[in-house]
């Protein structure tokens, strides 16, 4: 079952992580998959709330923005009063182009837009990466 409002993992119609008042609710990271969402979570420095794609965009498999929840993260920073959107997906083509695409949505809503900076290798995989450069590529952020 995956949660109603971030649509990660959840036992309950809100995962943990959503239904805790004490996450910043003014600053959601995107990811792609739920095992991102863990690798970031394992940290414990990120305080603020998820929002799970489903994916990415990848044209040469048939992906489109339609395919994956992008529309479902516009109408939630539209309806939670979002400050901050974080774009944390993995340096590959596919999540360039993701980000891209993300980033011009966002746009014309007048928030603050941002990436996680590339302590990541590309091609490589956020799921993978150790503590200090999940820490690293958090801390050090770009507008996008």
């Amino acid at each position: 079952r995956l949660c109603r409002r971030c649509f990660a993992f959840a036992d309950q119609e809100l995962c943990p992580l959503c239904a805790n008042p004490a996450r910043s609710q003014g600053q959601i990271l995107v990811v792609a998959e739920p095992g991102d969402l863990l690798a970031i979570e394992k940290i414990g420095w990120y305080q603020g709330l998820y929002h799970v794609l489903g994916g990415v965009i990848a044209p040469l498999e048939g992906v489109g923005p339609d395919d994956i929840r992008i529309r479902e993260l516009l109408d939630r920073v539209r309806q939670e009063g979002v400050k901050e959107v974080i774009l944390g997906l993995n340096p590959s083509l596919e999540g360039e182009t993701t980000t891209t695409y993300v980033a011009q949505e966002l746009r014309p809503l007048g928030l603050k837009v941002t990436r996680i900076a590339y302590g990541l290798p590309m091609g490589g995989e956020i799921k993978y990466a150790d503590h200090q450069t999940l820490r690293e590529s958090l801390s050090h952020r770009v507008e996008t």
